[in-house]
């Protein structure tokens, strides 16, 4: 069906591989849409209660294929075209989207990490603000992912510096969730992401949506819009499975509903 990604649904998860790894899973205009593509069936699919993007071979995704990029190109038609409605669709999505950042993350490919929810990293991967490096700006959601999750100040360092951050200090600046070895990485990942899969999946779905609407929103504004997802979430069979299950002195089954 794809191309230039791999999809696979198991246990409640859509493993989604980018699969260019003779170019370290760089993006081209096939692979961002196939990506957003598989977002959307990933959405659609009542099975699917968390997704997961990583990346075939050592690299999580190295950026743009710099072979297709020459002096007449409208970066920001590219963006609009084809980073943008990928990145707008990860963040629509009302399941939780794992990043399991299996090698290098640069440029692009860290704004694809920095979009998903949860950022899972191998001991040897690392992250790479590389845009700076061929005069460039952070794009694809960068600039607004990376300052919410390390603040501006580390923001603006590590965009202007363009330093490798290794997976030990990524966990230490809040960019990633874990950091797990060779040897486990496969049994954790899948591990996380079943986790993720078998929980309240419309609650999670409440709070990204209103996690995020909070950025712009005063006081007053929250209490109503955490009133209004209340009532929702209320209403949905996981929560009156997690109170019968409390009653009950036994662990919820949830079923995502």
């Amino acid at each position: 069906m794809y191309e230039t990604i791999t999809y696979e649904v198991k246990n409640n998860v859509a493993w989604l591989t980018l699969n260019r790894p003779e170019k370290l899973n760089a993006f081209t205009e096939q692979l961002n849409k196939e990506i957003t593509d598989a977002a959307k069936q990933a959405e659609r699919d009542e099975n699917v209660r968390c997704v997961l993007i990583t990346g075939a071979g050592r690299a999580f995704c190295s950026g743009e294929d710099l072979a297709g990029v020459n002096e007449q190109m409208d970066h920001a038609e590219v963006l609009r075209k084809r980073y943008n409605p990928m990145v707008k669709k990860l963040a629509s999505i009302e399941k939780p989207v794992v990043a399991a950042v299996n090698g290098v993350a640069a440029g692009a490919g860290m704004s694809l990490a920095l979009a998903c929810d949860f950022r899972l990293a191998k001991e040897n991967a690392s992250f790479v603000e590389a845009f700076i490096h061929v005069g460039l700006v952070p794009d694809s959601g960068n600039l607004y992912y990376l300052p919410r999750i390390v603040g501006h100040a580390k923001a603006l360092e590590l965009a202007v510096l363009g330093e490798k951050i290794k997976a030990p200090q990524a966990k230490e600046l809040g960019l990633v969730t874990e950091v797990y070895t060779e040897e486990e990485w496969d049994e954790k990942v899948a591990a996380f992401a079943e986790r993720l899969a078998s929980m309240p999946t419309k609650a999670i779905g409440l709070i990204k949506r209103y996690l995020q609407k909070s950025w712009d929103s005063d006081l007053d504004e929250v209490l109503e819009m955490e009133a209004g997802a209340q009532k929702t979430a209320g209403l949905t069979a996981d929560h009156h499975e997690g109170i019968q299950a409390f009653l009950e002195k036994r662990r919820p089954v949830f079923q995502g509903k």
